[in-house]
């Protein structure tokens, strides 16, 4: 696979139809802010093209136009693909783990939550990206759609709840989509704060009905607490896939080594 220069995009955004909530947003999200890395198995007439940003692949194409080795750069992502590169991606990979996902539409309103005194709840900007760099590691990955916490604070597609300077939590536009935006909230392991997700999730609702767009959650089915979350902030489920958690990329067998230039191993 190789990565495709910005001037190849406009011939080929025909491979990932923009509108639909949940993963398709990955595509309008890296056409509007350049975070990820477009990928094809050729720069002309591409037979297969991917999507990565964020450690999440979206795989289009015809997988018989790839060898297992050809999808080592995505090793350790999560991919949703259709059901025809599940041989492929078996081939690929040391493990491969399905994780069903239910993607949510906001089709109602939530009742209004108020933050202690002693939290602001507000739009991050610029100068907090400090604060963000400082959420524990398991919070961190909801930045890295935008490139790292200094281009999601400035972004001003954020709001966080501030204890003391202190990210407690946080929601934010995970994928920037012309339709749907979807998004993603992280809030510290504290019994106490956990109302405040919904605060910051239902303003940055707020604002995303402001830009005449519809807010879209991706939940892990198994996740009973984010998706109760989800339910109490106004989101309905509206459809149900599988994207595959994938692990290192497999030794290449014989033949992927003969193509690269290695001698095949004597039996």
């Amino acid at each position: 696979m190789i990565i495709l220069p910005a001037r190849q995009l406009p011939a080929l955004i025909r491979w990932f139809p923009a509108g639909p909530p949940g993963p398709a947003t990955l595509t309008e999200h890296l056409l509007a802010t350049q975070a990820g890395t477009w990928w094809a198995d050729r720069a002309v007439d591409p037979r297969v093209i991917a999507a990565e940003c964020g450690e999440h692949v979206l795989l289009r194409g015809d997988p018989s136009a790839l060898e297992p080795a050809d999808l080592a750069p995505f090793a350790n992502t999560s991919i949703e693909a259709p059901d025809r590169f599940r041989p492929l991606l078996g081939s690929a990979f040391d493990q491969i783990r399905p994780w069903p996902r239910i993607v949510h539409v906001k089709r109602s309103t939530s009742p209004a939550a108020r933050p202690p005194l002693d939290v602001t709840v507000r739009r991050l900007t610029t100068r907090d990206a400090l604060a963000l760099r400082r959420l524990p590691a398991a919070m961190s990955w909801v930045h890295r759609t935008w490139g790292g916490p200094q281009a999601l604070a400035r972004s001003g597609y954020a709001w966080a709840a501030l204890h003391r300077d202190r990210i407690v939590a946080l929601a934010c536009t995970y994928f920037l989509g012309t339709v749907y935006e979807e998004i993603a909230c992280v809030t510290v392991p504290d019994p106490r704060l956990q109302h405040l997700g919904r605060v910051c999730v239902t303003a940055l609702c707020s604002d995303i009905a402001a830009r005449d767009r519809t807010p879209s959650w991706t939940c892990p089915a198994g996740d009973r607490s984010t998706r109760h979350l989800a339910l109490s902030a106004g989101f309905r489920p509206e459809y149900e896939y599988t994207h595959h958690v994938v692990g290192s990329a497999a030794a290449p067998a014989d033949g992927a080594r003969r193509r690269a230039g290695q001698p095949a191993a004597l039996s």
